[in-house]
């Protein structure tokens, strides 16, 4: 079954779902409005840069569940859903998943952002299964602590794979669809990278390659 691999942010959706998790958060007034905006537009701006620390960033975004019962989390992530993410929605995307699955594929949707952000976007999407960083449950309740390695840049391929050998699927034929430099190293394992709507140094790194640019904004 060949994979059909997508990263979400910026890629599936028409924006970042982790950092506007974070300025759904302030707006609500659910942390310390001034502080944790600074922080959140400071680790985005890192990201994009390429410079980002996964591990610092996920102490800062996994630290707010703490404050909440699953039952708090599932509530406001319900209404997260409603107002930030559907608006972030794309038929292209749509149009491109609907595309591989009628081929067969199996959708794999591999994102650096957090499992109890975009476990829910996941399903949403259609997909097979999600690759995540996968945030720590003791006793029904986050502990600010991530799992394992999380899924960014070269974590991504050491994640898929963890997956392969559990699951025996084959990278044969694979497609992995990206807008981020920070992919480029399961981009370099795939049979067909694509680069969505890409950073300018994807851009050019795709241009050089000879690799597949597309967009999916509407």
């Amino acid at each position: 079954m060949t994979l059909a691999i997508f990263d979400l942010d910026g890629t599936l959706l028409n924006g970042d779902s982790d950092y506007t998790w974070g300025q759904f958060l302030v707006e609500k007034g659910l942390v310390d409005t001034q502080v944790y905006k600074e922080a959140n537009d400071k680790f985005f701006k890192q990201y994009q840069s390429g410079t980002l620390d996964i591990f610092e960033y996920l102490a800062f975004s996994l630290a707010p569940l703490t404050q909440f019962s699953k039952a708090e989390l599932t509530a406001l992530h319900q209404t997260f859903m409603q107002e930030k993410i559907q608006p972030m929605m794309q038929k292209k995307a749509s149009e491109l998943l609907k595309h591989h699955k009628d081929q067969g594929h199996f959708l794999l949707m591999i994102t650096a952002t957090n499992q109890f952000v975009t476990g829910p976007i996941g399903e949403a999407l259609g997909m097979d299964h999600i690759i995540a960083p996968v945030p720590e449950i003791v006793n029904d309740q986050y502990t600010g602590r991530v799992v394992g390695i999380p899924s960014f840049q070269a974590g991504k391929v050491t994640r898929l794979n963890d997956w392969l050998a559990e699951t025996g699927h084959s990278m044969e034929g694979s497609y992995f669809y990206s807008d981020s430099r920070n992919d480029l190293p399961l981009l370099e394992l795939v049979t067909h990278p694509v680069a969505v709507d890409a950073d300018e140094t994807l851009t050019n790194i795709a241009q050089e390659r000879g690799w597949q640019h597309i967009s999916l904004r509407d």
